[in-house]
């Protein structure tokens, strides 16, 4: 299962560009989860209904986790400790945490993103921790962990979350869909 983390004040092009990918990749479960409460509003009034809230996520079952950034949003996201356990056990047990925009900046605090090359959104670089290869690319990969740049980079990630966990091949078609060049 892919959990999506919808916070208060969520970027809206990055939370919905990611669920509606994911959801068109055949063979990827996802869930959006709300952290604190079901109907979540984002950063410009764009209201959306979680499958779940943030009690509710089965850690059993996570292949991924998906941090969207955008103001609060990932400031409330960092402040949820469901949230932070869960990117907790996804470091400890090798699963992907994707996290773009401001919500890298989650995971430089916790210090998972040393000697790793990453990604933000412009003015957060000083947030992501030390020992950090900072790129300024539309999307970064190192190991399991997937960042990508801003709103802009929305479809990039997507896709590379989709490609990361069910292969090139099966994205293209995604891809060919969408008519992505």
């Amino acid at each position: 299962m892919i959990y999506i983390f919808l916070a208060q004040g969520f970027e809206e092009i990055e939370a919905v560009t990611v669920i509606d990918i994911l959801r068109r990749t055949s063979g990827l479960r996802v869930m959006v989860v709300g952290v604190g409460g079901k109907e979540i509003t984002g950063a410009h009034g764009i209201k959306i209904i979680a499958d779940i809230e943030e009690t509710e996520v089965n850690v059993e079952n996570i292949e991924a986790i998906v941090l969207p950034g955008g103001l609060p949003g990932t400031v409330n996201l960092e402040n949820s400790k469901y949230v932070k356990d869960y990117i907790g056990y996804c470091s400890v047990t090798n699963k992907y945490i994707a996290a773009i925009c401001a919500a890298p900046s989650i995971l430089g605090h916790m210090g998972l993103l040393e000697d790793k090359t990453v990604t933000c959104y412009p003015g957060f670089e000083t947030e992501l921790g030390n020992n950090v290869i900072y790129t300024g690319k539309l999307v970064e990969t190192d190991g399991n962990i997937i960042t990508g740049k801003g709103p802009g980079a929305a479809l990039e990630f997507a896709l590379k979350i989709a490609e990361e966990l069910i292969g090139e091949e099966k994205t293209q078609k995604v891809k060919d869909g969408l008519m992505v060049e």
